[in-house]
């Protein structure tokens, strides 16, 4: 096991929407939204991920007006509440498609966009992370949630998946971006089939040789689900037969042994869990 790489950021999950895929409609009132996040930090996070459009398989695309007055009151709230607590250790994160968004959640004390889609979804993302020096997640996306499980061909996926991040790299960098102010997610889930996630997880190597921190976000996805059972369909139709301990169970392991890997940090819906993981792989490297 190899010791030099840091403990992985934990980014704690917000969804403020009605039909996220696991979490849906549990979190969509301010006070709801602000009991969570208080317990994401609690728990370990040192980022706190709100989104307010689902990108589940098959979700359906929501006005930027929708989306706007389910996230700005929180984020808003949840960060005055931060400086006023001197949390000045966890930041927010906008998880949008959108780069109007993006703009008024930076505007509303977010540090971190999001972007799903990797600026493919809107042509100005980039340009709003230029302009503003925000932190950028640049996710692997091939298409919106309605179609992105027709687009899910490849000869080699980790090697086309590094390929085209390097080029959505390559156009954040011709915008102004500055390199230091990116991250990579491979996009689990998206546009990938179960057995290409577990593919493209396990050859992670192919995104370390772009050179840009990583984060992975494969927290309660339907590859970890087929996992823990080899019968569930291809679909989330079947999603309900493994319970969300069980994913954030399996999350949590896959979390302890990808840190093996260099990680700048892991997307997570149960904090504890992940923060449970990291700190036994941390006593056992600090017992070498």
């Amino acid at each position: 096991m190899q010791t030099n790489n840091p403990a992985p950021k934990i980014m704690g999950v917000l969804n403020v929407t009605p039909d996220s895929f696991s979490d849906g409609g549990q979190f969509d009132s301010l006070a709801a939204a602000l009991d969570h996040a208080r317990v994401l930090i609690i728990g370990g996070a040192n980022i706190i991920d709100v989104g307010g459009e689902s990108t589940r398989p098959g979700a359906q695309r929501i006005s930027t007006d929708e989306e706007l007055a389910r996230v700005i009151p929180v984020i808003e709230a949840l960060s005055a509440e931060l400086l006023n607590t001197g949390r000045n250790d966890v930041q927010i994160s906008i998880d949008t498609m959108n780069a109007s968004t993006a703009l008024a959640a930076l505007a509303a004390g977010a540090k971190i966009i999001n972007d799903v889609s990797g600026g493919l979804a809107d042509e100005k993302m980039f340009s709003v992370a230029a302009a503003t020096g925000a932190t950028l997640v640049i996710s692997h996306w091939r298409g919106f949630s309605t179609e992105m499980d027709q687009l899910n061909q490849y000869q080699d996926v980790a090697r086309e998946v590094a390929i085209e991040l390097k080029n959505r790299i390559d156009v954040a960098l011709a915008t102004g971006v500055s390199k230091g102010k990116i991250v990579i997610d491979p996009g689990l889930g998206f546009a990938k089939d179960m057995d290409q996630n577990w593919k493209l997880v396990a050859r992670l190597d192919e995104l370390e040789k772009l050179g840009y921190p990583i984060l992975v976000g494969a927290s309660r996805k339907r590859f970890i689900a087929g996992a823990l059972d080899a019968d569930l369909e291809v679909s989330d139709s079947g999603a309900g037969t493994i319970s969300n301990n069980r994913r954030d169970l399996a999350t949590a392991v896959l979390t302890a042994l990808l840190m093996q890997r260099k990680m700048w940090g892991v997307r997570v819906h149960n904090v504890v869990a992940t923060s449970d993981a990291i700190a036994i792989v941390q006593a056992l490297r600090d017992s070498n």
